[in-house]
């Protein structure tokens, strides 16, 4: 139901755009959250996005390099990437966190009811 796509192999300070794709309107409704992985460590929050796209909130390492959005008309969110570092790469999921209209903001894997599959994004220095 949530399709990632846009990851890649990108030379350290590059940039990408990951896109999330959502199968059903519902998820308009939804506040919307990237978080990644990489090798051997835990699932940590990125950024999250209310589901009027009104409120946003950023992982203190990517503030000021990493930009969440999303269009409702197109059941999609964003995550622009740019300045790239090598402690960036890992596997990207967006996941929806499934409560009806609420603004408010969640960080935590627990919170989310709904995840893509993933695309892995990779920093070469």
């Amino acid at each position: 139901q949530l399709v990632e796509s846009g990851g890649g192999l990108v030379q350290a300070g590059g940039s990408l755009r990951l896109t999330c794709a959502a199968s059903e309107r519902t998820f308009s409704t939804y506040a919307m959250g990237w978080f990644r992985q990489a090798p051997g460590k835990e699932r940590e929050f990125v950024s999250a996005i209310s589901w009027s796209g009104g409120n946003t909130i950023y992982q203190d390492s990517v503030k000021g390099r990493f930009t969440i959005s999303r269009d409702n008309d197109k059941n999609t969110v964003y995550l622009q990437m740019i300045s790239l570092k090598s402690e960036d790469t890992a596997v990207y999921y967006c996941a929806a966190d499934g409560e009806f209209l609420w603004n408010g903001l969640r960080t935590r894997p627990t919170e989310y009811d709904y995840w893509g599959q993933g695309t892995q994004v990779t920093v070469s220095s």
